[in-house]
């Protein structure tokens, strides 16, 4: 007579279980690191975005992040009230803006990257120390191939998705009762 498999064991070999595991742990933590930048998520895109010196305007910018172009502006409001960039005329077209980071903003995304560090190291924390780096390049590539064939466009959206879908839900009512 033959045990049945057991069904924990079979589901921690599923991929789509162990990625929904990781994301989640990983989403939980980055949501505390970037819960006091304005914008959340997508804030954190814009400032890495404005520090990587691209100077975007902001049409492209919204473009380039898959970001509605009035919520970008109350975004841009809401980070440039926090000193963390800045609108700039741009120099070919004086109607549209140039967006930068402010040194704030630099030191600010430096502090968030470190932290982030920090939770990627926790979700990780199964892998010995020097096989984290090569896991993240074999992730990286993973992503960056399936993306090419099927561009991401809004990275923010993933995530928000995430936590609508942890949030509690009221309980389902029977039929006919």
């Amino acid at each position: 007579m033959t045990q049945a498999a057991d069904p924990h064991v079979e589901l921690q070999s599923d991929l789509g279980w162990a990625l929904g595991v990781l994301l989640r742990g990983y989403a939980k933590g980055a949501q505390s690191v970037i819960a006091d930048v304005p914008g959340g998520p997508r804030g954190y895109q814009v400032l890495t975005s404005a520090v990587d010196g691209a100077a975007l305007t902001q049409l492209a910018l919204a473009n380039k992040l898959g970001i509605d172009r009035t919520v970008m502006t109350y975004l841009l409001d809401d980070l440039e009230k926090a000193g963390l960039i800045e609108r700039k005329p741009d120099p070919a077209d004086r109607r549209a803006r140039r967006i930068s980071a402010t040194e704030a903003g630099r030191a600010t995304l430096c502090d968030l990257q470190r932290k982030l560090r920090h939770v990627e190291d926790r979700v990780l924390t199964a892998l010995p120390e020097n096989d984290r780096a090569r896991f993240r390049e074999m992730l990286r590539e993973v992503a960056v191939n399936i993306d090419t064939q099927d561009p991401l466009q809004d990275a923010c959206s993933v995530v928000e998705s995430l936590g609508a879908a942890e949030a509690p839900r009221p309980p389902r009512r029977g039929r006919g009762r």
